[in-house]
């Protein structure tokens, strides 16, 4: 009898020990994965995986760390309070360049940025004239527009080193051949050069959706004086990308994370009102309708690509020149930037 209690005893530590144990390992498996992000519309995949409850079903703890720009996202990166990283591609060279092991495994989406105009700089467009108009015609009307109002047209942007500002250099100097000093670019955060177009505070502004289904709502007489396809054809936008990806804790989330994006990505492509709800939530902020953001994903449903390799040579291009107009030291290789086996095998 004193044998049978200290075996049924033993039994109940080891059951114990065995069930503290598997706890443990469920914690690790479950251990948080911080994901900083810009809220911006190139970023809805990881919006939908959050919102649908992807990853909690994938075993994974998911927390968004939302950002208001880019230098606050790649300072968390740089000092390791994120593991992963949902923004745009530019400043990811930058800190490889520092030492920083980060790498893409997807893109969210490509060609997000436009530019829009306002007031008399965008006078005698037609709605839908963007890319109808010769570098020649731009740069007569950027001369017409400094004569009649005796200032230089202020373009609004993010801040120098950003891909919006890059983005908007790169398309004024490379594709309509003018001269930057013909032009003002104020670097601001989003909210506000969406907030200064509308005020009239600047002429035109580097924008995205759903600001510009915004800005078509309250401002008809707008126009697009470029669109992403004609800033850049394939112009890099948001990204996955996560730090130290080869370390052994990134094993257990890396590759359901991508699979998880490169999903959240397919259904905006192809069933953007499905996403609109979570979207709503994540960008809308109370102020958006659900409509709004609807509009917007259904005009953008065509530039939700997952495929990282179609914004490589995008990317090489302007890291290319900013090194020419001396944002960059020198160019890193932007190859190493991208992990493409990852996103081969997230994608079914």
């Amino acid at each position: 009898m004193r044998f049978q209690g200290t075996l049924r005893k033993l039994s109940v530590v080891v059951a114990t020990f065995v069930g503290v144990l598997l706890t443990g390992c469920q914690f690790a498996a479950a251990a948080p994965i911080r994901v900083g992000y810009i809220p911006v519309l190139g970023s809805s995949a990881l919006f939908v995986v959050d919102g649908k409850g992807w990853g909690k079903d994938a075993g994974l703890d998911l927390q968004l760390v939302r950002f208001t720009s880019g230098p606050q996202a790649i300072q968390a990166l740089v000092s390791g309070r994120i593991d992963a990283y949902v923004a745009g591609v530019l400043p990811l060279l930058q800190v490889r360049a520092r030492g920083v092991d980060v790498k893409v495994l997807a893109s969210g989406a490509i060609e997000e940025l436009s530019v829009a105009a306002r007031g008399k700089l965008a006078e005698g467009l037609e709605a839908g004239d963007a890319g109808n108009q010769s570098p020649t015609a731009l740069a007569q009307r950027i001369t017409d527009f400094t004569t009649a109002t005796g200032h230089k047209p202020r373009f609004a942007a993010q801040p120098q080193g950003s891909v919006p500002d890059t983005v908007l250099r790169y398309w004024l100097k490379q594709q309509e051949k003018l001269d930057l000093k013909t032009v003002d670019i104020v670097g601001i955060d989003i909210d506000a050069a969406q907030q200064a177009f509308l005020a009239g505070a600047v002429d035109a502004a580097v924008l995205r959706e759903p600001a510009l289904t915004v800005i078509r709502r309250r401002l008809p007489d707008a126009r697009i004086l470029a669109n992403g396809h004609e800033m850049l054809p394939d112009q890099p936008g948001s990204v996955l990308a996560v730090v130290n990806p080869n370390a052994p804790d990134r094993a257990a989330w890396k590759n359901k994370l991508t699979a998880l994006f490169v999903k959240g990505t397919t259904l905006l492509a192809e069933h953007p009102e499905e996403a609109a709800p979570y979207v709503t939530k994540a960008l809308g902020g109370g102020l958006l309708r659900e409509d709004v953001i609807a509009q917007a994903l259904k005009a953008s449903a065509h530039d939700f690509v997952a495929d990282p390799a179609r914004i490589v040579p995008g990317v090489k291009a302007l890291q290319d020149f900013e090194v020419a107009e001396g944002l960059l030291r020198s160019a890193t290789p932007v190859e190493d930037l991208f992990d493409l086996t990852t996103w081969r095998q997230a994608t079914p």
